[in-house]
């Protein structure tokens, strides 16, 4: 059964309207693609006079052709473009590519683009665009692209979709060390989007890795599924998502919006699915380069091979940084890779195997399949200067083609400096599965890509804790039919979800604040409860440590006169920990998201965070905590004890539960600061904002 979109990205036949035999017009370049691509379908090219454009007969409109093609190409300006698409329409075409950028006059400038879309609406025809560069289908040889490419273009594993023209372009004609088997410029994605493309990609056999440049997800929803059936299916999937938004005045309210904006969001859902994001185009391309490769890696970590001891400790620096590990040679392979070394070198990895030309092939090439052949090595990597005129000393890859024979596992090049990829032997390399890369610092975020999604594989997720049913329906209905939640009621909210706080009560008058004192026990803590003053300790509004009835007494007479007569009245905790942040903000587009980060007044400041989507279990907690840039500050430092790990898990655990099954009716949930202590954790402060329709109606 065909993929719904397979007559626009995989057509039968195709119609070309605006062709054109003009030299460098986009209708004579679409022919030309298209003829040197060899695409095998019928191709009507469409032309008011001639008989015959660049080998192509020529029709003089569409209800002049012998059968109704499924695709047509509309290399045509934009006045022109509702009249032809509506005739497409009206003939039973099913999909056509708008190049055009669809430019309404200048009062109402996206008139075009929702005439496009009406038609598109009322008869269901499909649309890549507009204002895109086309699409290219090298499984089926149908370059659907009217700009100059290079014509050594092979059919691969690699699907690439782009929101920029200018990449789609630069990407696919600079480097032929890249085989795709579909290239998409989605433009405007005025029928069709990201989600429609990956879904069709990942229907297709071909497919070994999707790459992404994105600058958002016009359908948030089918985006999370295409990367849900991404991970299901094992296709990698890497993501350059450009367009880091500021925060809206609206997040500023909490400290958590202030920390998680729009970007966090897609950082959660990145991570929930496997998505191995990169921050540059060289990046993206090394990294989808390896992916293309066969052989996905195994256990293990990285070997490396030099004939420069400086360059070698550039790769050792670069590495930690990266965060890429070594792998440890067995004690066996050590000692056979010695034999080989000249004198003053140690078998060690990565390896400087360089003393001279008379060993150069046992030292480098046999050392290489030693090395190789370690069970600790996943991926391995010979590291050098590229020769003169920039070419590949084909001796490396003669070496890498041994090991990689030998050991059945991926083996790079990688120059130092800057390279080509041009090169014909770097292309013959690359396509024999010896991938040639340019840069350290590229290639090894790279390769921490591909142990990543090894890793992400084989994580083993445990289930979120359940909150019972009666609780999570009471507070349901009490956030619908009430909405706001003070800090008390959010403490009590905590609380019922299995999220520690201190004893607490309100109070409205003096005598009442030292009753609730003397009930709960000194010390204590006496903070306003007026509703609408989120930050408590910047409006004088907290009082702390008050040891007896005159100074609870005292801090409730100021309070009242400054802020309002209603009060809380709370446990002061006495032990020593670490303030954390845990909250949540509701995304827009995906939704609720969990951060946990190091907290206290100084949490926007330190912005040391990590995100996750809800709810979640232990493993997805502990690899948040372990992210975080202060970690070790949990550990214990300068004499402080360690803190609680369990209850730490447990309680943001917990908070991911309880966000999954109230975060619809939230819009943003502080706990600041969460206090971790060598025994139990407690939410010390709680503060809930909310924004939520029914809930307003209800008020």
């Amino acid at each position: 059964m065909r993929h719904r979109l397979s007559s626009l990205l995989d057509p039968r036949s195709i119609a070309l309207i605006g062709a054109s035999a003009k030299a460098g017009s986009v209708g004579q370049i679409m022919l030309q693609h298209i003829r040197i691509g060899g695409f095998a379908g019928p191709v009507f090219a469409i032309h008011p006079t001639n008989d015959e454009v660049e080998g192509f007969r020529c029709y003089p409109g569409l209800g002049d052709l012998p059968e109704v093609p499924e695709h047509a190409i509309l290399c045509v300006g934009d006045h022109q473009v509702v009249e032809r698409l509506s005739e497409c329409a009206a003939l039973g075409i099913k999909a056509v590519t708008i190049l055009s950028p669809l430019h309404g006059d200048d009062d109402n400038p996206d008139s075009l683009k929702q005439a496009v879309c009406n038609i598109a609406e009322e008869t269901g025809i499909l649309v890549v665009g507009g204002n895109c560069n086309g699409f290219y289908n090298f499984c089926s040889g149908l370059w659907a692209c009217g700009f100059p490419t290079r014509h050594d273009h092979r059919a691969g594993g690699i699907t690439l979709l782009t929101h920029s023209g200018s990449l789609f372009n630069a990407i696919l004609d600079t480097d032929s060390r890249l085989d795709y088997n579909y290239v998409v410029s989605t433009g405007q994605e005025l029928t069709t989007d990201l989600a429609d493309y990956m879904d069709f990609a990942l229907e297709q056999d071909s497919t070994r890795v999707i790459g992404l440049f994105m600058e958002t997800a016009r359908n948030p929803e089918g985006f999370a599924k295409a990367l849900a059936k991404a991970a299901e299916r094992k296709i990698p999937v890497v993501a350059l998502k450009v367009g880091r938004t500021e925060k809206s005045a609206r997040l500023a309210a909490s400290h958590s919006g202030a920390l998680v904006g729009n970007d966090q969001a897609y950082t959660a859902l990145f991570d929930r699915y496997g998505v191995r994001r990169v921050e540059t185009i060289d990046e993206l391309v090394f990294t989808l380069m390896l992916f293309a490769e066969p052989t996905r890696v195994g256990s293990g970590a990285l070997a490396s091979i030099h004939d420069s001891g400086g360059e070698r400790e550039l790769m050792v620096d670069l590495a930690e940084q990266i965060k890429v590990p070594f792998a440890e040679l067995s004690a066996d392979t050590r000692q056979r890779i010695q034999l080989k070394l000249g004198p003053g070198l140690k078998a060690e990895n990565p390896l400087d195997a360089w003393h001279s030309y008379n060993n150069y092939e046992e030292s480098y090439g046999q050392n290489l399949i030693e090395m190789m052949s370690d069970p600790q090595v996943a991926l391995g990597v010979i590291v050098g200067d590229r020769g003169p005129g920039g070419q590949i000393y084909p001796e490396y890859i003669r070496y890498a083609q041994a090991a990689k024979d030998t050991s059945g596992k991926t083996v790079c090049i990688v120059a130092n400096h800057q390279g080509t990829g041009t090169c014909p032997s770097v292309i013959e390399a690359t396509r024999k599965g010896i991938p040639v890369l340019d840069g350290i610092t590229p290639f090894l975020k790279a390769a921490s890509h591909l142990f990543a999604y090894r890793d992400f594989q084989i994580r083993q997720e445990t289930s979120a804790p359940q909150p019972p049913c009666d609780v999570v329906e009471k507070w349901r209905d009490y956030l619908i039919r009430k909405g706001s939640l003070d800090e008390y009621t959010a403490s009590r909210l905590l609380q019922e979800f299995g999220i520690p706080v201190p004893a607490s009560q309100l109070a409205q008058s003096a005598f009442e604040t030292v009753v609730a004192a003397r009930k709960i026990g000194y010390p204590v803590v006496v903070k306003t409860a007026e509703a609408g003053i989120n930050h408590k300790s910047d409006s004088g509004g907290v009082f702390l440590n008050l040891t007896n009835d005159a100074a609870v007494s005292s801090a409730y007479d100021q309070l009242s006169k400054k802020l309002s007569p209603r009060v809380m009245v709370a446990s002061m905790i006495q032990g020593k920990g670490v303030e954390m942040i845990l909250g949540m903000v509701n995304d827009p587009q995906f939704g609720p998201v969990v951060m946990v980060g190091f907290g206290g007044i100084h949490a926007e400041i330190l912005a040391d965070t990590a995100v996750a989507l809800p709810p979640f279990g232990e493993e997805t907690a502990l690899r948040m905590i372990n992210s975080l840039k202060l970690r070790k500050l949990l550990d214990g430092v300068r004499g402080a004890p360690p803190v609680d790990m369990t209850a730490l898990v447990g309680c943001i655990t917990r908070f991911s539960s309880m966000i999954h099954s109230l975060g619809d009716l939230i819009s943003d949930f502080d706990i600041n600061p969460l206090l971790v202590l060598p025994q139990g954790c407690i939410a010390l402060d709680a503060l809930v904002l909310r924004d939520n329709p029914e809930a307003k109606a209800a008020e």
